[in-house]
């Protein structure tokens, strides 16, 4: 049974750093992509971040460019989410996500249940 877990999330105020981790278990992990999507209240979910299997090719949503770094650690299973110069905008549950590639939620397998991220003013 694959499982998808996300921590990390907590409350920090504008111009502080968070770091996200997702473990996934019951699966290859260097088979798989892996995203981080978020969703705020009251708005649709979006792709903030994603990477290839390997490492070798990441992708990131204008609106965390320069500021989130996504990597991962194929010998623990585990992907990382790097969140610097937060702002209140980015207040969202964050989601952890494992795929085929990276193109959008549609192309991702399994999904975790979100670790919530909190950026106060």
């Amino acid at each position: 049974q694959v499982q998808v877990v996300e921590s990390g999330g907590g409350l920090v105020q504008a111009g502080g750093s968070l770091r996200l981790s997702c473990t996934a278990s019951g699966l290859t992990f260097d088979d798989y992509a892996m995203g981080w999507f978020r969703q705020a209240p009251g708005k649709e979910r979006e792709g903030v971040s994603c990477i290839s299997w390997s490492g070798g090719s990441t992708y990131y949503a204008d609106s965390v460019k320069g500021r989130f770094t996504i990597s991962r650690d194929n010998a623990k299973n585990t992907l990382y989410l790097q969140m610097n110069s937060l702002k209140p905008e980015d207040t969202a549950m964050y989601y952890c996500a494992a795929g085929s590639y990276c193109s959008g939620s549609e192309s991702m397998d399994y999904w975790g249940k979100g670790t919530l991220v909190t950026i106060s003013s």
